[in-house]
């Protein structure tokens, strides 16, 4: 056994020419940090990318690296470790990182516990423990987790960041000829409305494409069961995130007023989160999102699913590859998985800040079979890194 000897917080930030789901639409301007607010969603994004990461260190050398949502006050987040959590991890075993999890999670019981910066900052420190303790025991994370039960990782193209729709579904179709037949669209920046978006986009990919609509928790229960009804003529794969989060009753109605699935999860932290919706029937398709939940929550999360027959289908947002490593290792051992979210704008980018352990291309995802989560930061990512 090798105790945890050291435990730090970084800040990552990425150039960005375009902003995260295309340009800024009229009424969409920045200040002077970067920050603007997209009118569809009434959600804060940054101009440039941005992301928290953690190293773990033991004391016999291993290294664990995690990741955590760093876009809007990283330091925030940040903070939350090296104050606090830290001091109670130095000196535990990684190899009991889901205990570890459980520990931290308990500390703030009665100070906000629930969600926010301070369960994305035990996600950080929870990848980071699972990935030293894969290194020290010479084990994948995967195999961690009681094996691996597929090769790849079917995925989908997320966003079609341009301007108009017919770039976007030029777009889509230059995808689908590099082997890619899944895809998501934006209703926040679908300027001539969901139905007109996904009757074009059907009408170019054929009937053989599978397209989903992320509404970014825009819709009342009302509108949202008119607006995916209006939909479902064009053959929707999935409805993501149709109203906000905390309208569960709300969920419950659409999912059972629609023949579409609903896709929910990304914004969820814990199993209580995703059993609070699984009891009252709202979720078709689970989409937990490693940078809030770590892997100790998403592995809660997806073998629940499992048991209630609910598919795993994980979210991915802007990051370095490291919680997106995390997620496809983690994934790789859930009976249930179906599919990962490709963000391509974030991936492409990032090929030179993680080692060639995560590879995407011809709609699959494949992830090194190497101790820990698969990869490892590059020399150039360890050189942009900024001290919290």
């Amino acid at each position: 056994m090798s105790r945890v000897v050291k435990v730090e917080p970084f800040i990552l930030t990425i150039g960005r020419d375009t902003p995260y789901l295309g340009a800024l639409r009229k009424g969409e301007e920045k200040n002077e940090k970067g920050y603007f607010v997209r009118k569809g969603n009434k959600t804060v994004y940054l101009d440039k990318d941005r992301t928290v990461l953690v190293r773990v260190e033991t004391e016999s050398g291993a290294v664990g690296w995690g990741e955590t949502y760093g876009l809007v006050a990283p330091r925030a987040t940040t903070e939350i470790i090296s104050d606090l959590v830290a001091d109670f991890v130095v000196g535990r075993d990684p190899a009991d990182a889901a205990g570890i999890h459980d520990f931290l999670y308990d500390l703030m019981r009665v100070r906000g516990y629930s969600g926010g910066f301070y369960l994305d900052a035990l996600a950080a420190v929870d990848i980071a423990l699972w990935d030293a303790a894969g290194k020290e025991a010479g084990k994948s994370v995967a195999d961690l987790l009681g094996g691996r039960l597929h090769d790849t990782v079917p995925c989908y193209v997320s966003g079609l960041p341009k301007p108009t729709l017919e770039e976007r579904v030029a777009f889509a179709l230059e995808w689908q000829a590099k082997g890619y037949n899944s895809f998501k669209f934006a209703a926040t920046v679908a300027d001539d409305g969901n139905v007109k978006e996904m009757s074009e986009l059907r009408a170019a990919l054929g009937a053989d494409a599978k397209i989903s609509c992320d509404m970014h928790w825009a819709h009342t229960p009302e509108s949202a069961i008119e607006n995916i009804q209006a939909m479902q003529p064009y053959d929707l794969w999935f409805a993501e995130a149709p109203i906000v989060t905390e309208d569960m009753p709300g969920l419950a109605k659409i999912a059972q007023a629609v023949d579409t699935p609903i896709a929910v999860g990304e914004e969820w932290r814990t199993l209580y989160d995703a059993n609070y919706r699984f009891d009252l029937n709202a979720v078709h398709i689970v989409q937990p999102e490693m940078g809030h939940t770590g892997i100790t929550e998403f592995a809660r999360i997806a073998r629940e699913a499992h048991s209630r027959g609910i598919p795993l289908l994980p979210h991915a947002t802007i990051g370095s590859g490291i919680f997106l490593a995390a997620s496809l290792q983690t994934g790789l051992a859930m009976e249930g998985l179906i599919g990962h979210e490709f963000q391509h704008s974030i991936f492409n980018r990032n090929t030179g800040l993680i080692t060639d352990g995560l590879k995407c291309s011809e709609g699959a995802y494949t992830v090194a079979d190497s101790p820990g989560i698969g990869i490892e930061p590059t020399e150039d990512l360890i050189s942009q890194l900024e001290p919290a």
